[in-house]
């Protein structure tokens, strides 16, 4: 503090009260923390003399750093007791930080700042943060030491009553855990950590505005509330149904909001949205137990905050949850197997549980049993209106002259929210006379269909844009953003861009998981676009996917150079179709085409009964599944391609030569049998992930894979006649190595020292080099079947999933406990297995062992290894879980520890 404003603290003021009256006094809105009003985000309550120039000048500036507001106290004079304007300012904050220290309690000032804090904190619910800046807590605590010294010189003339006042302050504030100097090496990362802290506290305090001003939200919400009967102990499943584009998902999303921030005693211990559930089926292309299963593992991973965790069976999902209250809500569902993979039946969850769903299919909530329905309307005239008017003038009603004009577009949109805000979007920041404009255009292209209501956005897009828009409903919608970029990258349509103008005119979504998601109205506006472009001659369009005029353009070949991408789910063909061999001939620019399947089910096919004469110079995307002849076309250069990928081809080679490939991110030709050698890819230098599971022909692949210093994912599973790989490699990026199943694998593959999880199961092996032991990044380590291996391989400290089941290994050595990494270690049915060392119990992090089968293993050292993994899991679930995430995020990994090689492509 300097010495103009210290001196003031030895002025008496006339008219003192206490901080108490002053606080009843200085304002007269109301206390309720959830309805008074902050002009300040912190209050620093502090000594001058002792932090001014240091501690605080440094803290003050770290907090403006940060954007938040913080009370500064220069100009107020002070005296004994704080003036109305401090009070103000106190009563005014959301946090209050107080800087113990030296000399503070010497200050009748600072005392009677700090009681009102405290009365602050107790009535508005204000956060209070103490520092203990050189001082001891204990000291502010018990007033005692030098800190109690300076207490005692405040009390020249003063009452007993303030004494004990300020005692109490001071008692409860050192009971408050804060930062404390002593501890740290500096004031400078201190200061770091208190600002962090601030801005954290803030970021929790803050009210959520996600749905502030959506028209009618708090009318659903309440009656939801009511409906979910929260008093109640039972599991509840309640309904929100209604039709697309009505508000169903941003309801249950304000919903959800609303419970989950819930702060009180009786919370739910679990919280998940999942939402677009639909969406994320499909674009897997799942079905039967395989969707289940991948639903359970989604769910699992995101209710308990864990990336891609694995299951092997339906039964672990209702054994995790079946002890704890959960508020699920479970979004877009339109199959009755989703609702039975993810909440079959009530005793699934603990009591107390609520589950949300919501749905376009009514009698879907009927079928699993769902009773309690909430239907959502249709908003009345004046709320469309407002709706509307929100996104298209940022206000709740139309400025004048534009009102009549609102009312008939309102109308036009068959008053759905979805509609409303789009077109409300695109017809912002246009003057009366452009909206008279685009009515009646409006009106002649909705033709009584509400999803045309799209067409004015689409038309306000720059013609660049507009492709881009064209390319994902017609082929990406659900993609990655990384996979379409790449794509598109020399399309010259700035691609990137362009998905953030898509974005922020609402024509798209971006999840955080990175997948592009277009409402399927905007997706079928987009087809309708296509469609028009020629509606009699199809080949003359940019984009083919309906698989009627699909298979008619290959037969007849009537594409031209105008065809951009081809999509063709081949289970909806009607019959086999027979190609002409000149079905691309003319199609000179085509960039994409996808010819794909579900090999779950018998789809018809495409045949070349007379061969392919070319495939088009320009591909970047060449997907074919069942491609139904031995070789590709001879005057084919794939030079701009970025994804091939040819499963269950017939194809016994690719091409001669080498290619120009150094555009190729991906290459799958996994379940080709008749394929005996891969090309030389010594071109393909950005390649990243090669599948070539199931190629049960292949017998060698080139030495040219040394060359692929970009490769992430080498997935040779099942390859029943390779026996060895090229040696004196390390491939520097490769991360997955999966070699499951090839079972004339003799020798252990040291291609990379990088990997990080591998699978050489069901092999021939009978050692592991030594080398392996100074892999640095091995995480995963899978030799599950391998009969042969009878010496337990030398472990890097990084690894945590080890599956050795199945194998010859007599013996766990000791050195055990120098994999200190370990989580996960399965040796089940190892028939040989004798023995298990006491420094297995040196594994900290071991959290579930295998030993089941182990016939000739003694049963009081493999029941102690149980009985120890048991205990210390009992440990963690009492003292909260070690939280240990397996980063299993490689996209193309496709197997895991006790994963089988007969999964199906």
């Amino acid at each position: 503090m300097n010495n103009t404003s210290w001196k003031f603290e030895n002025v008496r003021i006339k008219n003192k009260t206490t901080p108490s009256q002053q606080l009843t006094t200085a304002s007269t809105s109301s206390s309720s923390s959830t309805t008074h009003q902050y002009c300040y985000d912190v209050f620093p309550s502090f000594s001058g003399k002792d932090v001014r120039r240091t501690f605080l000048s440094h803290f003050l500036e770290g907090l403006q750093s940060k954007g938040i507001k913080t009370f500064i106290d220069n100009g107020i004079m002070r005296s004994e007791s704080i003036n109305s304007e401090l009070v103000k300012a106190i009563r005014e904050s959301r946090i209050s930080v107080v800087i113990l220290s030296e000399n503070y309690a010497s200050s009748s000032w600072c005392l009677d700042e700090l009681q009102l804090i405290i009365d602050c904190r107790v009535s508005l619910g204000q956060t209070l943060m103490p520092v203990f800046y050189n001082v001891e807590p204990s000291d502010v605590r018990n007033q005692t030491g030098d800190f109690g010294k300076a207490f005692e010189k405040v009390f020249n003339g003063k009452k007993k009553v303030e004494k004990e006042r300020w005692r109490q302050a001071l008692t409860q504030v050192a009971a408050i855990a804060g930062e404390h100097s002593v501890s740290w090496d500096n004031d400078a990362e201190m200061i770091e950590k208190i600002v962090a802290d601030v801005s954290d506290e803030l970021n929790r305090c803050t009210p959520s505005k996600d749905f502030d001003g959506l028209v009618g939200l708090e009318a659903h919400v309440a009656k939801l509330c009511s409906m979910l009967c929260l008093e109640s102990n039972e599991v509840r499943m309640i309904g929100i149904w209604g039709p697309i584009g009505i508000g169903k998902t941003t309801i249950a999303r304000a919903l959800y909001s609303q419970l989950s921030a819930a702060d009180d005693d009786d919370n739910f211990q679990l919280n998940i949205f999942m939402e677009n559930i639909k969406g994320s089926c499909r674009r897997n292309e799942l079905d039967g137990y395989s969707l289940k299963l991948h639903l359970q593992e989604r769910f699992l991973s995101e209710i308990f905050n864990q990336r891609d965790i694995k299951i092997s069976h339906l039964g672990v999902a209702q054994e995790r949850l079946k002890n704890q209250k959960a508020l699920i809500v479970l979004d877009d569902v339109d199959e009755l197997q989703q609702l039975h993979a993810l909440a079959d039946q009530t005793q699934w969850f603990g009591n107390g549980t609520r589950i949300i769903v919501t749905t376009e299919d009514k009698q879907l909530l009927k079928a699993h049993g769902i009773n309690h329905v909430y239907e959502v309307g249709f908003p009345s005239k004046d709320e469309a209106i407002k709706i509307l008017c929100r996104y298209a003038f940022g206000q709740n009603s139309a400025p004048e002259g534009f009102y009549d004009l609102a009312v008939e577009f309102s109308q036009l949109s068959g008053n759905l929210p979805l509609s409303l805000s789009v077109l409300g979007a695109s017809l912002r920041g246009m003057s009366k006379e452009e909206w008279t404009k685009a009515l009646p255009r409006f009106r002649t292209s909705l033709n009584g269909k509400i999803e045309k209501v799209f067409g004015v956005c689409y038309d306000s897009l720059d013609e660049k844009d507009r492709l881009i828009f064209l390319h994902i409903a017609c082929l990406f919608n659900g993609e990655k953003v990384e996979r379409v970029i790449q794509f598109l990258a020399k399309s010259e349509l700035e691609v990137e861009f362009g998905l953030k103008v898509l974005v922020d005119r609402s024509l798209l979504h971006i999840c955080d998981d990175g997948n592009i998601v277009m409402h399927c109205l905007l997706q079928q506006m987009g087809k309708e676009i296509i469609r028009g472009q020629c509606i009699d001659e199809p080949g003359k369009r940019k984009f083919l996917v309906d698989a009627k005029e699909i298979s008619d353009v290959l037969v007849d070949a009537t594409g031209t150079e105008t065809v951009l991408g081809i999509s063709l789910d081949m289970s909806k063909l009607n019959d086999d179709v027979c190609t002409s061999e000149k079905a691309f001939d003319r199609m000179h620019n085509l960039q994409l085409l996808r010819l794909y399947t579900n090999f779950q089910d018998e789809s018809f096919k495409l045949c070349l009964p007379h061969g392919l004469d070319r495939l088009p110079h320009k591909l970047r995307l060449l997907h074919w599944d069942s491609y139904p002849i031995k070789c590709m076309p001879s005057r084919f250069r794939p030079e701009f391609l970025v994804e091939l990928s040819m499963r269950d081809s017939k194809l016994e080679k690719l091409w001669e030569g080498i290619q120009p490939l150094t555009s190729l991110k991906q290459m799958d030709l996994s379940a080709s049998t008749k394929i005996k050698d891969i090309p030389n890819l010594s071109k393909a230098t950005n390649l990243e992930n090669l599948y070539l599971r199931f190629c049960k022909g292949l017998a060698s692949v080139p030495s040219s894979l040394q060359n692929l210093n970009k490769l992430k994912v080498l997935d040779m599973s099942s390859c029943v006649r390779l026996n060895a790989l090229p040696t004196n490699m390390n491939l520097e990026s490769l991360s997955v190595l999966n070699m499951k199943g090839c079972s004339k694998l003799r020798i252990f593959p040291e291609i990379s020292s990088q990997v990080k999880f591998m699978s050489v199961g069901e092999t021939a092996i009978e050692e592991v080099p030594l080398s392996i032991s100074l892999w640095p990044q091995l995480i995963s380590l899978e030799m599950s079947g391998c009969k042969k291996l009878k010496t337990f391989p030398k472990l890097p400290a990084s690894v945590e999933v080890l599956d050795l089941s199945s194998t010859g290994i007599e013996e766990i050595p000791w050195w055990i406990e120098n994999a200190s990494q370990l989580l996960i270690m399965c040796m089940a049915n190892c028939k040989k297995l004798k023995c298990v060392p006491p420094s297995i119990y040196q594994l900290k992090h071991l959290e579930d062992v295998d030993l089941s089968g182990c016939s000739e293993l003694r049963p009081v050292l493999s029941s102690r290894v149980f009985e120890k993994c048991r205990k210390r899991n009992n440990k963690k679930n009492s003292n909260g879980s070690r939280k240990k995430n397996i980063n299993m995020d490689e996209r193309s990994l496709l197997f895991s520890v006790t994963g089988s090689s007969e999964t199906r492509i």
